[in-house]
């Protein structure tokens, strides 16, 4: 969450920023850890996306950013692990 307003909040997406109402929202009552986890998550595909990536790696990466878990599977882990090394290389 970035900022809570009177009827909205802001909240940090993998992706960028959004403002919505706070009906709109809902809890998946992830524990404080659960939450820290989710933010490190969303810092690493932010890190990475870009316009400018090719379809499959902006398919994905929108794929893990959809996730509803706060953790990814040692597949998903090791996918990202080789996007980050190429997006450094570059």
């Amino acid at each position: 969450m970035v900022a809570v307003h009177e009827f909205s909040c802001t909240v940090r997406l993998w992706d960028g920023e959004c403002t919505v109402g706070v009906q709109h929202l809902k809890s998946y009552e992830y524990l404080p850890q659960e939450c820290e986890q989710m933010l490190l998550i969303c810092d690493r595909l932010a890190r990475i996306y870009s316009d400018s990536l090719e379809e499959t790696v902006k398919n994905l990466l929108q794929s893990l950013g959809k996730l509803n878990r706060p953790y990814l599977t040692s597949v998903e882990e090791k996918l990202l692990n080789v996007l980050e090394l190429e997006m450094q290389s570059q």
